[in-house]
């Protein structure tokens, strides 16, 4: 076999169980991410997400995980890897190493234990394996005469702590040098709170993510002037707008864009009391009053999310400059007057009970972000077949999940199951494909061209079939237009 090598665990048949493996040489190796399928999506034996939970691979010679951010689908199959007899480091940035105790506290609370006491052993055992590292600087994963291997973290755009992950490798009996860059999940180049990923210098083997490599994104401006417009036109009829969000990222970058909204309309209103305009309150869908955004409620209905809200709050300083400034000026983004967190169990079924029977208009974001389980399913059960609610999707919905065919059949009076039994569709069904964390076609492209140095191998995951295929031909095009030689692998 010729090393460095490349084998891939997961994320390959969809966007989810992320896990690569760099096999280095003979007896050393490295992972990147260990994570959960979901949905209808299958390991590569076939398996489906469900029942694909194991690790079914060797662990010989692994010397440490890699983990690019704490999102489920890359991070949640790491207690089992723990299970399996893994005994490395997990390396991740700093800002990774505060958020991945609390997410997988949560992944080992559904799929091993409850008690208190193995939890906090749990915990002790993935604190004590924790690495953080600074972005940018190089860390020396291996140093003999006979290999030397050092990784380096960039940021990577997508959530908080999230990285793209550079190997270099150098075989000093040979001479040879390798650069291997896997880029994790990429940001999109406009998307709140954090900064934009930047291209490496160079790399000469790259795996990277293609979910959006068949779409482009619109500009974050007009994004938000038309999740203003869906929720105004929602909320008009006196119901509720369901967001199914994932607890870390898009959260976060949804409370930023809501407390803008609101903040702006507080402005115009302000301006026009200044000029001595009246101040019309007027009249919303069917007659009903015009919408009270500065007093619109703005539920956050769910634990993990709430705390991971807070660590965003904590690592501030590793915030885009634009939400930085909000808080020089007195902003609380993440945590403002109209926004209201539910904690206790009994507390969310009081306010599912409370919006189902009133026509209070309220905004509700609740986990999961694919409808597969989480406080959301309470809601859905609640309100699907209620026509004054809407169900509101921003981020991705994999295939065989609830929040796919909800958002597949929503507006053909379809029907979804839960637990057996079925709920009609009358809601609403909104999609904002603008919302995503990850980046477009164009984003990922610019991510490989505007290295000095492009890869000659690209291998490309994480994503569907049609996705990675458009990806890469627009990939082929821009090597084909520079006289560049590339070799793609879709494995």
């Amino acid at each position: 076999m010729r090393y460095p090598n490349i084998i891939h665990h997961g994320a390959v048949t969809g966007v989810t169980g992320s896990c690569h493996q760099l096999q280095i040489d003979e007896s050393h190796g490295l992972l990147v991410d260990c994570g959960l399928f979901q949905g209808a999506e299958t390991s590569p034996e076939g398996r489906a997400g469900s029942e694909r939970l194991a690790i079914d691979f060797p662990l010989d010679g692994i010397k440490a995980l890699v983990a690019t951010h704490v999102h489920i689908d890359h991070v949640g199959r790491i207690p089992y890897l723990l299970a399996a007899g893994f005994k490395g480091p997990i390396i991740c940035s700093e800002p990774s190493a505060k958020l991945l105790p609390v997410v997988l506290e949560d992944a080992f609370k559904l799929g091993f234990s409850r008690d208190q006491k193995q939890v906090e052993r749990y915990l002790k055992l993935i604190e004590q394996r924790i690495v953080a590292l600074p972005y940018k600087k190089w860390f020396t994963l291996i140093d003999t005469k006979q290999l030397s291997a050092r990784i380096r973290l960039q940021r990577a755009g997508h959530i908080l702590g999230s990285a793209y992950v550079e190997v270099e490798l150098l075989y000093p009996e040979t001479g040879e040098k390798k650069r291997i860059v896997f880029s994790g999940d990429l940001g999109a180049p406009h998307a709140p709170i954090l900064p934009a990923p930047k291209a490496p210098y160079k790399a000469d083997i790259l795996v990277i993510e293609s979910t959006y490599g068949d779409r482009l994104h619109e500009d974050r401006r007009s994004r938000r002037a038309r999740l203003e417009k869906v929720l105004e036109h929602a909320l008009s009829n006196q119901g509720t707008v369901l967001i199914p969000a994932f607890s870390i990222g898009r959260t976060q970058e949804l409370l930023y864009e809501l407390e803008d909204i609101i903040h702006r309309r507080a402005q115009k209103e302000l301006v026009k009391t200044a000029a001595g305009e009246p101040v019309i309150s007027g009249r919303g869908r069917g007659g009903a009053p015009a919408l009270d955004w500065e007093n619109l409620p703005i539920i956050l209905d769910s634990p993990l999310a709430s705390r991971f809200t807070e660590v965003y709050r904590q690592l501030d300083r590793f915030w885009d400059d634009e939400a930085r400034a909000r808080l020089a000026k007195g902003r609380n983004p993440l945590s403002f007057r109209n926004l209201l967190t539910v904690d206790s169990h009994q507390a969310h079924l009081a306010i599912v009970n409370r919006l189902t029977q009133t026509a209070q208009p309220a905004i509700v974001i609740a986990g999961n972000g694919m409808c597969s389980s989480g406080r959301i399913v309470n809601y859905l059960k609640a309100m699907l077949s209620d026509e004054r609610h809407d169900v509101l999707f921003v981020g991705y919905q994999a295939d065989g999940t609830p929040g796919r065919q909800i958002q597949r059949f929503g507006s053909r009076n379809g029907y979804v199951e839960f637990d057996g039994q079925r709920y009609d569709i009358r809601a609403q069904v909104n999609t904002i494909g603008g919302y995503s964390a990850h980046a477009d076609q164009k984003g990922l492209v610019s991510f490989v061209v505007r290295m000095t140095h492009w890869p000659s191998e690209v291998r490309v995951v994480h994503g569907e079939l049609e996705a990675k295929q458009q990806f890469t031909t627009v990939l082929q095009q821009r090597y084909d237009a520079a006289g560049k030689t590339l070799k793609i692998v879709i494995p």
